[in-house]
Order: structure tokens, then sequence, then C-alpha cells
């Protein structure tokens, strides 16, 4: 994008004119004739009716009213020219967009968020936050945070979060209901599900129970609630609604201040959990991002 300044008409002209005091002068910093220059102030003077400049023996000096709206003019001419220069700055910065889940984006990345600004200011970053990105989803110029398997997102991407995951309710809560040691106790508990329109990707209450071949009876789960959303079930389990499975990585500072505490046996899968998957087509921007995203788990782990 050129960085002429935009074009405005008798405006800037006008200001020309009355800053330099001269017709010629005016017309060599905007490129124009003094012919064209004085043309567009004669007209000027026809459509306002009044005088707007004094002509002289050497260049021109202005009138009370052209005082007045040169005051006006000029403020409008610098205006419009900062905003201009501040859009050219703004489509000259880079920005590197991240595609990832709302569970993920809401209680692990943003969190985090202020220290890749500040280790990177030059760089703006877009979220792109969606329920759940496809099996084999990759963008050709997104970084991807996606959740799946290694047999899904092995081949082209790496393991970023291992899914670990135990069970998690408030203090009030376990105390009051308690205790859940084993699974066989949790079982006849209230607990908090997350729904999915397909069978789960990731540990639900019923697979939990199997891995520890508890069958729960039917009649323990009056009192259940279901959310579509990960960052609603924690809500409910802040709100001490029941038991929630906590997925470690997205819930780790919750537990570190006490607001959940732990009421179960952990649970892990070796091969599954939040892959960092890089852009088809990196950039120099993309990269720092994904660095950022591994050192970030790293010092977490």
């Amino acid at each position: 994008m050129p960085d002429r300044p935009p074009e405005l008409g008798w405006m800037r002209i006008f200001v020309a004119v009355g800053k330099l005091g001269s017709f010629s002068s005016a017309a060599a910093l905007l490129g124009l004739t003094q012919p064209a220059v004085s043309y567009q102030i004669r007209r000027l003077e026809e459509q306002f009716g009044v005088s707007l400049l004094r002509r002289q023996h050497r260049g021109v000096e202005l009138t009370a009213e052209g005082e007045r709206l040169l005051a006006v003019a000029a403020q409008a001419v610098d205006d419009i020219d900062s905003l201009a220069r501040s859009f050219r700055t703004e489509a000259r910065r880079p920005v590197v967009r991240l595609r990832t889940d709302y569970a993920f984006s809401a209680l692990w990345l943003i969190p985090r968020m202020h220290g890749f600004r500040l280790l990177h200011p030059e760089t703006d970053i877009q979220i792109v936050a969606t329920q759940r990105l496809e099996p084999g989803f990759r963008d050709d110029g997104d970084v991807v945070v996606v959740f799946g398997t290694r047999a899904e997102f092995g081949a082209i991407g790496m393991l970023l979060l291992q899914e670990k995951v135990v069970p998690v309710c408030t203090r009030g809560f376990l105390d009051r209901n308690g205790p859940l040691d084993d699974p066989q106790q949790l079982a006849k508990a209230v607990l908090i599900h997350l729904d999915t329109s397909m069978p789960s990707p990731w540990f639900d209450w019923r697979s939990y129970f199997a891995e520890f071949s508890v069958i729960r009876d039917i009649n323990a789960g009056r009192g259940d609630i279901s959310f579509n959303t990960y960052s609603l079930v924690v809500q409910a389990a802040l709100s001490e609604q029941g038991v929630a499975i906590g997925w470690m990585g997205l819930i780790d500072s919750l537990l570190s201040t006490q607001m959940l505490v732990e009421a179960g046996p952990p649970l892990e899968a070796r091969d599954r959990g939040y892959w960092l998957i890089p852009p088809q087509s990196a950039s120099a921007h993309s990269e720092r991002l994904s660095i950022w995203l591994m050192d970030e788990v790293r010092k977490s782990g």
C-alpha cells in the first residue's frame, strides 16, 4: 500500500496555501500546477461567498474568514492523515491465528496470553474457538490445537497435553457428600457431564467407571446435570453442583488454589490429548506461537 496521503480535494489545497502563503509553493508541495491551485481557491471562495485570501504582490494572506476556515480544515486534514497512517501501520502488523476448542481457549490459553504479547508485542494474535475440530482438520495458515488421538494427529503434530483426568469438586461438596475415595463411592454421587453429539472422544463418566469395572446403579444418576461446553461443566463444579471430570492442564490453577479438590483416583490416556498442529504454510510468526505454546506446557508441567 503506498504511503501517499489520501485525496482530500479542496481541503488539502486550501490548507497548503494557507500555511505556505503562496499558490506556487502549495502547487509544488502537492504536485499540481499553479493555475490549478488558483482555480480551486477561486471556486472555494465562490461556494462560501466570501474572500478567503488577499492577493499580495508576493504570495497571499488569509482573511479573517480564511483564518477561521483554515483552523477547521487544518485540524481535519491532520486527523485524517493520522488515521490513514494508523490504518497502514495496522495493515502491516503480522497476525497469527490459532484455532482450538472452547475449553482449551478459555481455561488454558486466555490466562497465559499476556505472556505471549509481552514476548512478541509486534505480532497480533487472533483466537478462533469452536466447539470441536473434526479429526484430520488442518489449516493452510493457522496454528491448530486440537483434541484427539495419535492415530488421528500423530503424523502431522506433536502431543501438547496428554489426557490426564481426575474427578473434582469443591471442598464443601466433598465434606457434605464424601468420602469419595474410590470409584464405587464416586458412582453414587451427583455427577456433572459434558455432552457430545457423538461417542465421546475423551474420558466421560461412562468410560471413567469402565476403567475401574464399576457399573453405576440406574438410580444413582438422579440429580445429575449436563452441559455442552466444558467451561460450564467447570463452573457448575465451582458452584458445588456435583463432581466433574477435571482435565489436568485445564484446571491446574483451580486445584493449586484449592477452589477445586480431587475427589477420586486419576486416569490417563497415553496416546490421547491436545495436539499442536502447525500450519501447512508456516511463517516466522506461526513458528513463534508454536514454540511459545510448547514452552508454556513445559513450564507448567
